[in-house]
C-alpha cells in the first residue's frame, strides 16, 4: 500500500452505494459482489481480471461489473489511478424495470457518456448523502442504461409463485443478516425446494441466497471497522465464528484484508 492509497465511501441508501478511491499500484485481490458495480476513472488508469480477460480503464471511461463476477484490480499506468464507484444493488434494478431480471452488460469498459454523466451527478455533493428522489432517478437511469447496453437476451420469465418466493427470501435473509440461515427455512419461508430457489434467486439478483446473506454481514463490517471498532468485536457483531473467519470472507468480498481497509479509510485527504 502507497501512502497516496485511500477510500472513501458512504453508507447504503436505497439499494446503492458511493465508494471514491485512488491507488498507486496493487489495488485489490480477486473478490466478487452481490451487486452491480458501476464505475467512472477519474484519473490514470486501472487494469482488472474479469471473465478471464485483462481490462483497462483509462481516464473517462467507464466500468460495469455484473453481480458475483470475480475481478481484481491495479494501476495499469505508473503514477496509479482514481475511480468513482456505485454499487447498485440488482433487486433495485429490477424494480426499476418492473420486475423483469437485471440486465447483462458483456461491454465492461466503455466511452459511455450518459453513464459518466449519471456517476457525475451521484456524486456531486458526496459525502453529502442523496436526497431520496435522487436515489430514485438515479438508479432508473441507470437501470435504463444498463438495459439498452445489455445483451439483449430474452430471459424466461419467472412466473409469479417464483418472483414473490425469491421476494421473500430476500426479506428474511435481509431481516437475518447476523446470523446463519439454514436452507430448510428458506424453503419454508417460500414454499420452494432449495435448489430451485438458488436458481431463480440468481436469475432475479444476479448470486445466490448465500453470498447474498454474507455480503449484508460484510457490509455491516465494513463499516463499523471504518470507525475503529476492534476487529474481534466486528466478529462477533456481524455473526462470524472469530476474526479470522471475518478476515477469510471480508477479503473474498472486498478483495482486501479488514486491516488494510481500516487504513485506507482512515485517510483525512480525498482523491
Amino acid at each position: 500500500m502507497t501512502e497516496s492509497d485511500q477510500i472513501h465511501l458512504d453508507e447504503p441508501r436505497a439499494g446503492l452505494q458511493r465508494l471514491i478511491a485512488r491507488f498507486g499500484g496493487h489495488a485489490y485481490d480477486s473478490h466478487r459482489h452481490e451487486t452491480y458495480g458501476v464505475g467512472l476513472t477519474l484519473w490514470g488508469a486501472q487494469s482488472f481480471h474479469y471473465r478471464g480477460t485483462l481490462r483497462t480503464s483509462r481516464a473517462g471511461q467507464v466500468m460495469v461489473l455484473h453481480p458475483d463476477e470475480l475481478h481484481d484490480g491495479h494501476a495499469g499506468v505508473p503514477d496509479g489511478f482514481a475511480y468513482r464507484m456505485l454499487y447498485v444493488d440488482p433487486a433495485a434494478v429490477s424494480q426499476a424495470l418492473d420486475g423483469r431480471p437485471a440486465p447483462f452488460v458483456p461491454e465492461v469498459v466503455a466511452d459511455d457518456a450518459v453513464m459518466a454523466a449519471l456517476l457525475r451527478e451521484a456524486f456531486a455533493d458526496f459525502p453529502r448523502s442523496l436526497e431520496p428522489l435522487a436515489v430514485d432517478a438515479l438508479v432508473a437511469g441507470l437501470a435504463d442504461r444498463l438495459t439498452r447496453r445489455s445483451d439483449g437476451m430474452v430471459k424466461r420469465g419467472k412466473g409469479s409463485m417464483a418472483s414473490r418466493a425469491v421476494r421473500q427470501a430476500r426479506e428474511f435473509l435481509l431481516a437475518e443478516a447476523p446470523r446463519t440461515v439454514a436452507s430448510e427455512e428458506l424453503e419454508v419461508v417460500t414454499g420452494l425446494d432449495r435448489f430451485s430457489l438458488a436458481r431463480h434467486f440468481r436469475a432475479a439478483f444476479g448470486t445466490s441466497p448465500h453470498r447474498f446473506q454474507v455480503g449484508r454481514r460484510l457490509a455491516r463490517a465494513q463499516t463499523m471497522i471504518a470507525r475503529g471498532i476492534p476487529l474481534s468485536e466486528v466478529a462477533v457483531a456481524t455473526g462470524f465464528a472469530d476474526q479470522s473467519h471475518l478476515t477469510r470472507h471480508f477479503s473474498a468480498r472486498f478483495g482486501l484484508t479488514p486491516g488494510r481497509w481500516a487504513a485506507l479509510t482512515r485517510s483525512e485527504s480525498g482523491p
